[in-house]
């Protein structure tokens, strides 16, 4: 299926006085985080000393202001002059509470998605595969079990935090472009949560599955559906209502036109495994062979044998043949599928599972893994490979899992399988020639016939794009380098030598050809498009590229001869106000080569101000049919301006940014915005690649339930993306000039906009998330005279936490010692004295940004002094999902900018500096109080010894 539209706490406060009453309830529009628990004895204080009169510390400095009567000056819309106002404020700051945002970010957050697109193999029907918004905190807080890397859904057997469409309606193509009318998807029940929606090969029916909320909160098991594509009438797959399908792994596929190889939960399955009381013994691991096994930091791994059984319990499936007319079959023994794939004639299965011994090491993904070849009536052919545990993967990029992998069908032929095996072990740091081989051959091979080499490669496999025996495209590439190659074979004729057809670097967009158009054949695989013109013997294929150049991107579409390396532009996307692709061959369904002057494609066009909508486009006139009509998603920033910015960092490298500003702003007559800075660095091997300008000033700008351009609503100039590169020409490593290189981007990105005259130099925030968190802690550590605050969300800010790699990084702490003590804004706690706001889930599962990471961070900042405050969001991981979370995140991050941003001036820094300086002289009365000043010009309270605080506790939910 072709999916052409994705659009997809506890708080540790500022210091409160420990006297003081409890915060009061929220404002009525607040979400409660208590609404299903009991509140008392989940909220807790911690107590040292009793402070003082907020009188007594503000007469020893008098151009401070009590934290319950600082004045809320242009904050969230309210009266400088109310001070019940600001004290509201602050008293849900230190609620607890879920917030809201103000209701023009609030209204972009909550407006209806845009359903996603699938067409029917036939190119002749689309399917809308509606969305809802949001999901509620409560969906997030539902039990899960965390194994091998992944976590399950128990309930439903599935992935949890899984997403789904809440209903399908299909519209035929009719021949002139038009949408025909819409018909439901019918007969399943109200409230049913859609997923794995596929086309029958033939186009006439869909599978999905369905699953329901019930009473308790939680999802049912899912269950596999049929439907009729031309009547919408859909019906369950199974006869017997007790076939559950098992989506941890792999689902279900089409067999053929009328049969579907299922994942089951086997009907065999017994009770949950039960967790002993008393373990059996100590947890141990050994390395008593003294082998060296390097690892990142992955999360959420097995930890025990109960852990092993769980998995086991959950993971295995017993696959079954399901037939429409209800006739079902089971297949093999159950086990731990992880895929299943049938061949393109639809008579072999190629099957993959993996078994114990398992690990405590490393996700499921490096278990040891079979590979075998069934009939598709479910008789066992052969073993393709039993690759061992893979814990020994070297940390260095380009490093693989040693033996066979890739393992596939070939998308041009019947029943044959390729794949690649490693010559240098797996590790990138091994020279050797070749160093992978890519080997073929046919499902069932004759007694003795040995595996056919395809090709030989010196860097590291990446793939292949098949067309017929005389043409197919391999692709190799090697990290270090950047050096990225493709070359023209011919399958079955060993009489032409392989040619290399594109030899360049990864980071030169400007040089970057495209990509091969693929065609879908009867079979449902994708092979290259071979195109026909008209009394011409040449062999030509089309080029679909992306068009960078110092102007920004303009997407092109070339008609290239393989053979002579000649192209000739055929399409490219108009310059001046639009932003146009290619998404699609439109005419590929149709058997045999196809001719140029018969081609139909989909396209999807934008500009800065309309949004994506997409067409079908004819040759020979290019004929534009548009197909959608979306409506505008926020309509309320339908004249934003837009702008890619250049400029230069001061060693020479040219730097791009795109800058938004709001609806209606003119800087002649308004002046200077508070400005939002949010970037994430890159690394690359040369100046000249670090400068090239990616994106378009064209693109629609998509606004995301978490994008910093929800601040354009409230005012705001925001430069998106600013480019940071991190360089490391030849042999140096890009990291040993971290924080110099970051630094110099940020300086000159901020110089640029103060220039400009939109951005007021006191009035310029930095925010960013995951790696871009990272680089907002460090630029307020080593770059404070640049921004006045900071919002870092979901980062990782000590390195020694990571010290097997980390990003790009892969050399190991010990190796480079020096590099990951500088890069760690965690190091430089000391030196951070802007405000700073950290956020991040409390189940964060990506591999470094461990929840820990922010926790110590905000004692390390609490330690000196600094202006902090740390949100963990109950249920979230590295990305925010919930309702809740996502509109509180929103609540603090502007409530942060207007109090630290918006209200910041320099004589108010001063000040503040000022009165640091004398705390950390001693100035400080019997009980060892002291006044931390607050970035918008009031103090908060804290205690040397032990600062109050009120938080959730995270046994909360």
């Amino acid at each position: 299926m072709m999916r052409l539209h994705k659009v997809y706490h506890r708080l540790t406060l500022l210091s409160l006085s420990p006297s003081s009453p409890p915060p009061p309830p929220p404002l009525t529009s607040s979400l409660s985080l208590f609404t299903s628990v009991r509140t008392p004895g989940h909220l807790r204080t911690h107590h040292s000393k009793r402070f003082k009169s907020i009188c007594t510390m503000t007469s020893r400095f008098p151009n401070l202001v009590p934290l319950n009567s600082i004045a809320a000056e242009n904050v969230g819309g309210r009266s400088n002059d109310s001070v019940s106002s600001a004290s509201t404020e602050d008293e849900e700051a230190l609620a607890g509470k879920y917030q809201l945002p103000p209701p023009e970010i609030k209204n972009i957050v909550d407006a209806p998605p845009l359903p996603a697109l699938s067409f029917s193999p036939q190119r002749d029907k689309i399917l809308f595969l509606k969305r809802r918004s949001l999901p509620p905190l409560a969906e997030l807080a539902r039990p899960e079990e965390k194994l091998a890397g992944m976590r399950i859904d128990g309930k439903c057997n599935t992935r949890s935090r899984m997403s789904f469409y809440t209903g399908i309606g299909i519209h035929q193509l009719m021949p002139d472009g038009i949408l025909g009318p819409e018909r439901e998807i019918h007969g399943y029940p109200d409230g049913a949560k859609i997923n794995f929606v596929t086309w029958s090969l033939d186009g006439r029916h869909l599978a999905f599955s369905i699953r329901f909320d019930e009473e308790d909160n939680s999802s049912s098991k899912l269950r596999v559906w049929v439907a009729n594509v031309e009547t919408g009438q859909a019906r369950p797959l199974f006869q017997s209502p007790n076939v559950y399908l098992n989506a941890v792994f792999d689902t279900f596929v089409w067999v053929d036109n009328s049969t579907l190889l299922v994942c089951a939960i086997p009907s065999s399955r017994g009770d949950l495994p039960k967790k002993p009381l008393v373990p059996s013994g100590p947890k141990i691991q050994s390395n008593e062979q003294k082998n060296v096994i390097q690892v990142r930091t992955f999360q959420d791994l097995l930890k025990d044998e109960y852990d092993e059984d769980l998995f086991d319990y959950y993971a295995t499936s017993q696959l079954v043949l399901a037939s429409l007319d209800g006739t079902t079959k089971e297949i093999g023994n159950p086990a731990v599928y992880t895929s299943m794939d049938p061949s393109p004639d639809q008579k072999y299965l190629l099957v993959s599972s993996i078994h114990r011994p398992y690990s405590f090491t490393v996700p499921c993904g490096r278990f040891p893994k079979k590979v075998e070849v069934w009939t598709t009536d479910g008789k066992f052919v052969r073993e393709v490979c039993d690759l061992p545990l893979a814990e020994d993967i070297p940390i260095a990029i380009s490093s693989v899992r040693k033996g066979m992998r890739n393992i596939n069908w070939r998308a041009d032929k019947p029943s044959t399988l390729y794949w690649a095996e490693t010559q240098d072990g797996g590790d990138a740091k091994v020279e050797v020639s070749p160093r992978d081989i890519i080997y073929t051959q046919p499902a069932e091979p004759l007694e003795g016939e040995q595996p056919e080499i395809l090709h030989k490669l010196d860097l590291r496999y990446g793939g292949i794009s098949w067309c017929d025996d005389s043409l197919a495209l391999v692709y190799e590439s090697w990290y270090k380098t950047r050096r990225t190659r493709t070359w023209v074979i011919s399958p079955c004729s060993k009489d032409v030598s392989p040619r290399i057809l594109f030899d360049r670097s990864s980071e030169d967009v400007y040089s970057d050809p495209g990509s091969p158009m693929l065609r879908r054949t009867p079979a449902g695989t994708y092979v290259i498009a071979k195109i026909k013109k008209e009394n011409d013997e040449g062999t030509y294929i089309l080029l679909n590229g992306s068009g960078a150049t110092s102007e920004g991107n303009i997407p092109f579409l070339d008609l290239f001869d393989i053979n002579a390396g000649s192209k000739e532009r055929i399409w490219e996307s108009e310059k001046e106000k639009y932003y146009e692709t290619v998404v699609s061959l439109m005419s590929d369904y149709e058997e045999g080569d196809l001719l140029l002057d018969r081609l139909k494609l989909l396209t999807s066009k934008e500009s800065k101000t309309e949004n994506t909508q997409y067409s079908i486009k004819k040759w020979p006139e290019k004929k534009v049919c548009q197909i959608t009509n979306f409506p505008h998603p926020y309509p309320q920033l339908a004249s934003l301006q837009k702008e890619m910015i250049k400029y230069q960092r001061n060693d020479g490298v040219q730097l791009t940014a795109t800058l938004y500003l709001p609806p209606g702003y003119d800087p002649s007559k308004d002046g200077p915005l508070p400005c939002l800075f949010w970037s994430y660095p890159g690394e690359f091997k040369s100046k000249d690649a670090a400068g090239q300008v990616r994106g378009s000033p064209n693109e629609f700008a998509g606004i995301g339930p978490t994008s910093a351009l929800l601040w354009l609503a409230r005012r705001f100039a925001i430069l998106s993306g600013p480019t940071i590169p991190i360089i490391g020409e030849g042999d140096k490593e890009a990291n040993d000039r971290y924080v110099e290189q970051l630094v110099a981007s940020a300086e000159a990105a901020v110089e640029e906009v103060i220039r400009r005259g939109v951005a007021h130099p006191n009035k310029i925030a930095v925010g960013g998330h995951s790696y871009g968190a990272f680089m907002t802690a460090n630029l307020l550590a080593h770059a404070p005279h640049l921004f006045c605050c900071g919002i870092a969300r979901s980062g990782a800010y000590n390195r020694t936490l990571t010290p097997f790699g980390f990003q790009n990084e892969d050399r190991t702490l010990w190796e480079a010692t020096g590099t990951y003590v500088e890069m760690s804004p965690f190091m430089s706690a000391n030196k951070i004295k802007k405000p700073i706001l950290l956020i991040h889930g409390e189940e964060d599962n990506n591999s470094g940004t461990l929840t820990m990471q922010s926790d110590r961070f905000f004692n390390a900042l609490k330690g000196h002094g600094a202006l902090c405050r740390l949100v963990i969001l109950p249920f979230e991981s590295h990305g925010y999902a919930a309702r809740e979370s996502i509109l509180h995140v929103l609540w603090e991050t502007d409530r942060w900018l207007q109090k630290h941003c918006v209200s910041n001036s320099s004589d108010a820094s001063a000040e503040l500096d000022a009165c640091k300086d004398e705390v950390s002289k001693g100035v400080t009365d019997s009980d060892n109080q002291a006044v931390v000043a607050s970035g918008g010009g009031g103090p908060e309270l804290a205690d040397f010894e032990h600062e109050g605080f009120y938080s959730l506790p995270r046994s909360l939910l």
